[in-house]
């Protein structure tokens, strides 16, 4: 298997903005069904073996254990129940409209009921089009579907072997039906002072001070598939640091400063994971630096945080 296959957007654009709706339909039944976690880390999905998971919900809102899951690779959506209730059906050939109808009557046929708060998409050009109306997005092509799904493993693997580097309070490695972005956030431990007019969901995404590290398949506004990393609040000074490797650049995006690096430019070679580890890296040392974080009190080398293996 090639290592960062390509993944242009253009060859899947309306697969792509598809299957993102489909990513939110679910996720918004996740959001209903499943626990609140500090900065919403139980919304989004988790990779698989063969797609992305919601991971086991209910239980709380008087339904039985369930979970919803994307199958990739046989292309369908599976719903299961814990005493072992299944109901599917091929997401080949649906509108939005469509997988919204059919994956609530899959819910109903092993007993769970979910009402979604806000049943339309959330931060999209439709936004205000309710799921059930959306006929109009109904592409899926299961070769780049597919593909999508390899280039979010193999992206996630080089997320988990960052996250592996830091032994502060870190997120999961996470899929986000929001931004369609994976992604993972390491947190210190001071509280940010938001502003009256912030929205809920920005509160509390960054109720800490956050640099984050992730990679997106691209869209109107970015174009190119694209790893990037950043720090919120944005420490003083920091787009003048210099960046690994040389193609990393900083650029302006929603009133600060990202650090990106087309996967383009460092996809295909045997050292493209290190590359990015590289990359993500040089943003956080230099971020974390000038925000005044422990980088050396933090590091944890190998996923090692015992003295004694360590020393060893």
């Amino acid at each position: 298997m090639e290592i960062f296959p390509p993944v242009p957007l253009a060859e899947w654009k309306a697969s792509k903005e598809t299957l993102h709706r489909f990513a939110q339909v679910v996720g918004k039944i996740r959001l209903a069904g499943s626990v609140r976690r500090n900065h919403w880390w139980n919304v989004p999905y988790h990779v698989t073996g063969s797609g992305i998971t919601t991971r086991p919900m209910g239980l709380t809102d008087g339904n039985p254990v369930f979970t919803i899951d994307f199958d990739f690779v046989g292309h369908r959506l599976v719903v299961r129940g814990l005493d072992g209730s299944e109901s599917s059906f091929s997401l080949l050939g649906q509108s939005v409209s469509s997988f919204h109808r059919r994956t609530l009557a899959a819910l109903h046929a092993i007993g769970v009921e979910v009402t979604m708060e806000h049943p339309h998409p959330f931060d999209l050009p439709d936004g205000r089009r309710p799921f059930a109306e959306d006929t109009e997005h109904a592409a899926y092509d299961p070769f780049w579907v597919n593909r999508y799904w390899q280039v979010l493993s193999q992206v996630g693997l080089v997320l988990e072997a960052f996250s592996a580097g830091y032994s502060g309070k870190v997120s999961p490695v996470h899929h986000f039906w929001h931004t369609f972005d994976i992604a993972v956030t390491r947190f210190s431990d001071r509280k940010v002072e938001q502003g009256p007019d912030t929205d809920p969901v920005t509160r509390e995404a960054y109720s800490r001070e956050v640099i984050s590290a992730g990679f997106w398949f691209g869209d109107d506004a970015f174009p190119r598939p694209t790893f990037y990393s950043y720090a919120a609040p944005e420490p003083e000074g920091l787009a003048d640091e210099p960046l690994l490797p040389e193609a990393a650049r900083w650029v302006d995006f929603r009133g600060g400063r990202l650090a990106v690096l087309d996967y383009d430019d460092v996809r295909g070679g045997e050292d493209a994971p290190r590359r990015v580890l590289d990359f993500y890296e040089s943003v956080y040392r230099a971020a974390a630096r000038r925000a005044g974080w422990d980088v050396e009190g933090l590091a944890c080398p190998g996923g090692v945080t015992d003295p004694v293996v360590a020393g060893t």
